[in-house]
């Protein structure tokens, strides 16, 4: 018998715009092919089909197959009718093998025709699925026009979700993979919704539907993927038994059918379940394994591993171990950047492992070797565009000056800082609306591939069964009205998280403003005190405020902090005041036994403001001395008030002894204090209540601030 092989084969390009996977040594490929006969075009079923060595398979009855091999290894193609096919796998291209017909058929030229054009476009897809979401939407919804069978449906579908997944839109995943599984059961479809539910956070349903796969159906390879993606979830909820047992049993399939990439993942992924549940001597060993292992693959796997294990020591406090595998890291990452690209959100840039080495070194109070580790990942993160370690590593670096005692460094690099954070606000907004129009975009071409698919069966439909025209229109409705119940459904969960994004970079920016606000007035209280007293008694007024002040830097990035902790910055707060104006003011601190303070949490920085108001603009001008009382009391189960009061001047004399500089000050201080309210009750349901009057009838009439706070 004569036979005629011809090869189809279509590049794909691997120059993702988003973060992925570092490829391990020599990693394992999915391959898609087909087997058909080159005069008709028809699918031959049952072909063998496998990789030397390795996995098996078998065609579909569509002539399909799907197998996992490395760049290298020999596909052998076999089958009673015709002679074995070798061939040599170089890349992820799609592979159509034709071969001459047994028996001479006469099929629809457009058959043919439509089947070569489907398959071209879904290989379409998969070069562009990483390149550009929107062309990839598009040539799924071409390739669905030429699709002859729900199989060829399924396999839209099911790239289509892969391209979601790679996007990170992990609903519109989870909604393909269920429509391609509508149209015909796959075990790569089901592992595929399985993971896409997890990253969902659907956890329950991932484990469903892990757990109801058919393992006798499975391949070696599929088999781990499910044990891992079953661990993964179930280390998600904190069930670190269930994970630990999923990942073991995945570790001994990878082990037995040497699936090398997999032992590496899985010893790593073990050895973090150790850790969460504080037995860190066995997470130690497996940590250990998968380092051994991992220097066997490419020198990027090695390097990720050794920031995993680096995290780990972190972690547990192993500092020295921790500098010296991030020191190796920064060492040998230069080599890895001639050969691939890391960008800036992969945890190999030295600008972030540099980052590291100085929190390790400040955390063990080594400030000569943490600032120059801590300035150098600043200037990387500035040559590269980092705002985000710029921004952490000029905070940390404003933190080791506080504590090393250089207060004048710390102040301006936390000048700096808070220039790098508004600088990241304005970066993020632009981000967020990039997003929005990129959502936007995904969800039209979305809804076209959907409207296509709803009039694709209803034509079929149509020709199939003329007499069921009304049952078939009333079908089609019921599924526009869930496609909008969707879409609504998709827009309010996006817009949710869009909002609440944006508070968390106002508050961020309110912070930073407040901070050098409060940073301003102390050290001008400490100038002044310093220029009228004795040398002794102010280093005693410096040492106090230094501790004031690394609590308030401490507590700058929290939205809430325990009530308790705000009590003791009060106090000193308060007592470096009096220490200044003891001629014009005593002062009280009073809790009513009734409340307990460590069921409260309160924002940062809320009552200073208030304090400082009463001191500087009420108490300070008083002709007699005054007295300020900061009273806490139970409101309700609940509830508590917090009172700031003094018998001060008054708000309205205060105002007319301003000058127009002084009235605007005040005015961006209280403001923002306002908008930081404001937010935190839209964000934890009106948690704060701040009202402010006057505390008396008499000539001082003075101030009361009463803030109300819910309890969690």
């Amino acid at each position: 018998m004569k036979h005629l092989l011809k090869y189809s084969l279509f590049f794909l390009l691997w120059l993702p715009l988003q973060p992925i996977v570092a490829q391990q040594g020599n990693p394992l490929l999915h391959i898609r092919g087909s087997v058909r006969e080159s005069d008709t075009y028809e699918p031959i079923a049952k072909v063998n089909i496998e990789i030397n060595g390795g996995a098996y398979t078998i065609t579909d009855w569509q002539g399909r197959f799907t197998i996992k091999a490395r760049k290298g290894d020999e596909l052998i193609v076999r089958h009673k009718d015709f002679e074995t096919v070798y061939y040599t796998i170089t890349n992820e291209d799609r592979i159509t093998i034709e071969v001459e017909p047994v028996v001479s058929k006469n099929y629809n030229a457009k058959f043919r025709q439509d089947i070569k054009r489907f398959n071209a476009l879904i290989d379409s897809v998969a070069v562009y699925k990483k390149k550009d979401v929107a062309k990839s939407i598009k040539f799924v919804g071409e390739a669905l026009t030429h699709s002859n069978s729900v199989s060829q449906n399924a396999e839209a579908y099911q790239i289509l979700a892969e391209v979601y997944m790679h996007w990170k839109q992990y609903d519109l995943a989870v909604n393909n993979y269920r429509i391609s599984l509508q149209n015909e059961e796959t075990n790569d479809s089901k592992l595929g919704l399985a993971k896409a539910y997890e990253l969902n956070n659907n956890y329950q349903e991932s484990i469903d539907t892990y757990t109801t796969l058919n393992k006798k159906e499975l391949g070696n390879y599929q088999l781990v993927t499910l044990f891992e993606g079953l661990g993964d979830t179930y280390f998600s909820i904190k069930n670190y038994d269930e994970s630990l047992n999923a990942y073991q049993t995945g570790l001994k399939i990878a082990k037995d059918h040497l699936i090398s990439p997999k032992v590496v993942d899985l010893n790593s992924k073990i050895a973090q379940v150790f850790n969460a549940k504080g037995k860190v001597d066995e997470a130690e060993i497996y940590f250990g394994s998968s380092m051994n292992l991992a220097e066997k693959q490419t020198k990027k796997r090695a390097l990720e591993e050794k920031v995993t294990v680096a995290d780990f020591q972190n972690t547990n406090r192993n500092y020295d171990k921790e500098i010296k595998l991030r020191k190796e890291i920064v060492e040998d990452v230069k080599s890895v950047e001639n050969d691939s690209i890391i960008d800036n959100a992969s945890a190999l840039t030295s600008q972030k492992q540099n980052y590291k080495i100085g929190n390790a070194y400040a955390l063990q109070k080594d400030y000569d070797n943490a600032i120059p580790y801590l300035e150098k990942s600043i200037e990387e993160a500035d040559d590269k565009s980092d705002l985000i370690v710029k921004k952490d590593a000029t905070k940390k670096l404003s933190d080791v000056y506080v504590d090393a005692g250089n207060y004048q460094k710390a102040l301006e690099t936390f000048t700096a800082y808070t220039e790098v954070v508004d600088e990241l606000y304005i970066k993020r907004e632009q981000e967020l609306s990039q997003a929005d129009r990129l959502r936007r975009n995904i969800t039209e071409q979305q809804n076209r591939i959907t409207s296509l698919e709803s009039d694709r069966e209803l034509n079929q439909s149509l020709v199939e069964e003329r007499n069921k025209n009304q049952q078939i229109v009333i079908y089609a409705l019921i599924a526009g009205m869930l496609l909008l119940t969707v879409t609504a459904f998709v827009m309010y969960k996006y817009i949710k998280q869009q909002r609440l994004a944006n508070n968390l970079l106002a508050l961020k920016s309110l912070r930073s403003q407040m901070n050098p606000h409060f940073i301003f007035n102390a050290l001008n209280s400490v100038n002044s005190f310093i220029a009228s007293s004795d040398e002794r008694t102010a280093n005693k007024y410096l040492s106090d405020f230094s501790h004031l002040m690394r609590s308030v830097l401490e507590n700058s990035e929290e939205d809430f902090i325990p009530l308790q902790k705000e009590i003791e910055l009060l106090e000193l707060y308060t007592k470096l005041e009096h220490f200044r104006f003891k001629d014009k003011f005593d002062y009280s601190i009073t809790v009513d036994e009734a409340v307990d303070v460590s069921e409260y949490q309160i924002p940062p920085m809320l009552l200073q403001p208030y304090i400082e108001n009463a001191v500087w603009h009420g108490l300070r001008y008083k002709t007699e001395k005054g007295h300020l009382y900061i009273s806490i009391d139970k409101k309700s189960k609940n509830e508590i008030t917090i009172s700031v009061s003094d018998d001060g001047i008054g708000r309205e004399r205060s105002k007319s002894l301003k000058t127009e500089h002084q009235k605007k000050q005040n005015s961006k201080g209280m403001g923002n204090i306002k908008k930081r309210v404001a937010i935190l009750n839209e964000m934890y349901k009106d948690k704060v209540d701040v009202c402010i009057d006057d505390y008396q009838a008499k000539e001082d009439v003075g101030t009361k601030v009463v803030v109300t706070l819910k309890k969690d």
